[in-house]
């Protein structure tokens, strides 16, 4: 046994080791998360965890899977140690839906007919055939009879049969049904079982998955959980405090920090740390794991411009409205971890949650494949090479009209209905605001002030650059400019003292450019 993290030496990054006994035994740094558990098993017996992908929900699960184990010896020098009855032991069933390719159909049955038949093996048991379902009901009982103990069943990526098949709703649905009656054998077999965890990436409706399981309680925006998963400040600071040397703190919060559940603090995706330490490099390690594709294309089916991204407003109900037929944008984004609470507000006992992007990793690259999707091959390689910083350095806004006005002459006639963002200011708006953010820079989307709500603020090398979008017909009307100036929305940055800079931009419906791109300087 390794001794205990104390945050004095170096130790082995666990850079995809999601097991508990090999991070514990060979010299890997470990975020002790057993206070967490221990709570679970004190306060209850049937749990849901829903956090995004890379979160570190199997390494939690194989944590528990060793706890009721009675592997005294993974977990010495950890919180859980002192509390736990070792004397007891539990038989534990772990199904595991990480694998395959569940958008094929009966592909979810052959599956889980392979772990059954795994795991019958390994207990030496014969269940014999049968449904998926009343098989899985004969090995929790016989696990029960064979031991003497009640088993602890825990369930990883419960929702993967579903999610991978989302682009084919009939299989979704197949999947869907299938795991209901699956998991409703947990309810019916309570008498056999000591504890259940369910973890996975999204929180489908009850009425659609859980409806046979309704005694589950969901710990996703519990905030006595809010780090169950994922590095507090207090870990980068303790735990990996031998990694932090060399690297900007500030800027490791810019980019990772961020993620909410409700907790007092914040919390990091482990696998960025992990890669940003091995590395030493910042960029978007998470993003590039995995593909948003459907996220993109279903932002785009429901013509959602990219800027009311930020500022979206839920309640939990609304955030929990995951399914097959029927998925809010609100829930898409938060459940596969592209928004985060940023701020919640009781209005009498109904909580509403604003969201935003945690962070600047998840802000630049998700704006960047939705940049790419909103242009054409030729307009997107322009707005990749886009020389954005060098000119708003140089305040050089004849030069930022003619960049823009190049980029949307690539773009051909009614390229934006093919997007859905169905009138052309949401559309051309999109595509400005996407270009900064992809491009890294401090925005704020609908900016209010007392008099209302600019389109875009952006903050860039001590300046404050206030935007408004219009669409016009024939000819300028000058509305923009005069919007911002009428309303006052630069005021609050005057007295900052820095260089305030109005931008009122007009887009032609009839020549489908810019009509418009008037500067002032605020006084």
């Amino acid at each position: 046994m390794s001794a205990p993290d104390d945050g004095t030496a170096k130790r082995r990054l666990p850079i995809g080791i999601q097991t508990f006994r090999e991070v514990r035994g060979e010299g890997y740094y470990y975020v002790d998360k057993t206070a967490h558990v221990q709570r679970m098993t004190d306060g209850g017996k049937h749990y849901f965890l829903s956090r995004p992908r890379r979160f570190g929900k199997s390494l939690l699960l194989d944590t528990i899977k060793e706890l009721f184990e009675g592997s005294e010896e993974l977990f010495r020098g950890l919180a859980v140690h002192d509390r736990w009855d070792w004397g007891r032991r539990h038989p534990v069933l772990r199904l595991d839906f990480g694998g395959g390719d569940f958008e094929q159909p009966g592909w979810l049955s052959e599956d889980l007919t392979l772990q059954l038949e795994a795991i019958e093996k390994s207990a030496g048991i014969a269940v014999g055939s049968g449904s998926a379902p009343a098989r899985f009901r004969r090995l929790i009982a016989e696990l029960r009879e064979r031991s003497g103990r009640r088993v602890a069943v825990l369930v990883d990526e419960y929702d993967k049969p579903i999610l991978d098949a989302l682009g084919t709703p009939e299989v979704a649905r197949a999947n869907r049904s299938f795991l209901r009656g699956l998991y409703s054998v947990i309810k019916s077999c309570d008498a056999h079982i000591e504890f259940t965890l369910l973890t996975g990436v999204s929180k489908f409706a009850k009425v659609s998955i859980f409806s046979g399981l309704n005694n589950l309680m969901d710990i996703t925006l519990d905030p006595r959980y809010s780090a169950i998963c994922g590095y507090t400040e207090q870990d980068l600071d303790t735990v990996f405090a031998p990694e932090l040397p060399g690297l900007d703190r500030d800027e490791v919060r810019r980019w990772y920090n961020g993620y909410s559940w409700l907790g007092e603090g914040k919390v990091y995706n482990p696998f960025d740390i992990l890669l940003l330490f091995d590395s030493r490099r910042f960029k978007a390690h998470w993003f590039e794991t995995g593909s948003p594709k459907f996220l993109i294309d279903t932002l785009l089916r429901r013509g959602v411009p990219t800027p009311n991204l930020e500022g979206m407003v839920g309640t939990e109900a609304l955030l929990s409205a995951f399914d097959v037929d029927e998925m809010s944008v609100e829930a898409l984004l938060f459940q596969t971890g592209y928004l985060t609470i940023v701020d919640e507000e009781d209005r009498g006992g109904r909580v509403r949650y604003r969201l935003g992007y945690p962070n600047r990793e998840v802000r630049q690259s998700l704006n960047e494949r939705l940049l790419w999707s909103l242009l054409p091959d030729a307009a997107r390689r322009r707005a990749d090479d886009a020389p954005l910083r060098e000119l708003l350095a140089a305040n050089d806004f004849a030069g930022l009209e003619a960049f823009f006005r190049a980029l949307f002459a690539g773009v051909p006639h009614q390229w934006h209905v093919n997007n859905n963002i169905q009138d052309y200011e949401g559309y051309y708006a999109s595509v400005v605001y996407s270009c900064f953010a992809a491009h890294g820079f401090d925005l704020i989307p609908e900016d209010s002030s007392s008099a209302g709500r600019a389109d875009m603020v952006v903050r860039f090398d001590g300046g404050v650059y206030v935007f408004e979008f219009k669409s016009v017909g024939k000819g300028v009307s000058g509305r923009a400019l005069a919007q911002i100036k009428d309303r006052g929305y630069a005021n609050k940055y005057l007295r900052l003292g820095r260089p305030v800079h109005l931008i009122g931009v007009e887009f032609s419906r009839e020549d489908r450019n810019i009509a418009a791109f008037e500067v002032a300087r605020a006084a």
